[in-house]
């Protein structure tokens, strides 16, 4: 169980140019932003370190690399190695994959959004038996109000993944896929059969489909003790800082 897990790198995406919280990102990363006590970055990265993983690659814009590596390093604060790699352009979620092909190597992976925070609850302990058992790929599923809003779950009676949309209209379950999957090696094979959306963009949700072609898609629920926060706008911005205070003044574990 343990080898599997230390087989896997880990990739942190924070690119783009976090348009929607200008002009507070106008000269620095959105994921470089305070949420209460520590910068938003180190969020994921503790997501990821509490499950095990060792080697993690930092996906920025060339701007704001040099902004990551004074505040991360190499990673040696936090018992890691971090590597740094630039996307020129924000093509999608799934295009970190051929941007991080040569370092991944064979390794399986955990990617996971810069702008994405778990907080609370088990998400790592989740994420640390999704890593042993994952027989392809695994997403997550938060449980929200208006999965119209989100990459939407269809299950079957089994609770098994049937199919994922984008946005849809009239969303099939409530169940919204969150900002954290974990791949196997095929992955950097895969995203080479994606096709630009309409919006130009290499899609998570078109990956996950050619996962659940082949039935190598599974999915875990995060509970209701926990807490998934997409911090990309204002609104949320702040009310995760608000979350952070309250699980800290309750003494509660973050990660």
């Amino acid at each position: 169980m343990i080898e599997k897990i230390n087989q896997y790198k880990g990739i942190v995406l924070a690119g783009g140019e976090g348009t929607r919280l200008h002009p507070l990102t106008k000269v620095i990363s959105k994921q470089l932003l305070p949420v209460y006590d520590m910068p938003m970055i180190f969020y994921p990265l503790k997501t990821l370190i509490k499950a095990g993983i060792k080697e993690i690659l930092l996906i920025t814009t060339e701007k704001q690399q040099n902004n990551y590596m004074n505040l991360l390093g190499k990673g040696e604060d936090f018992g890691i190695a971090i590597d740094y790699i630039v996307q020129n352009k924000p093509d999608g979620i799934a295009q970190a994959f051929d941007i991080s092909r040569e370092w991944l190597s064979t390794s399986p992976c955990v990617l996971i959004l810069g702008d994405n925070l778990f907080l609370g609850g088990n998400v790592s302990e989740l994420l640390v038996a999704s890593m042993n058992k994952n027989r392809g790929s695994t997403i997550f599923g938060y449980k929200v109000k208006d999965s119209s809003r989100y990459g939407v779950v269809t299950l079957d009676k089994n609770n098994q993944v049937i199919g994922i949309e984008e946005k849809p209209k009239i969303p099939k379950s409530n169940w919204a896929v969150t900002g954290l999957y974990v791949y196997d090696n095929n992955v950097i094979d895969y995203v080479k059969d994606l096709k630009p959306s309409k919006r130009g963009e290499l899609e998570i949700t078109d990956l996950n489909n050619i996962y659940i072609k082949k039935n190598e898609l599974d999915i875990n629920f995060i509970d209701e003790n926990s807490y998934w926060l997409d911090a990309g706008t204002k609104d949320s911005l702040l009310e995760a800082s608000i979350i952070v205070e309250n699980l800290k003044k309750k003494n509660i574990d973050l990660f």
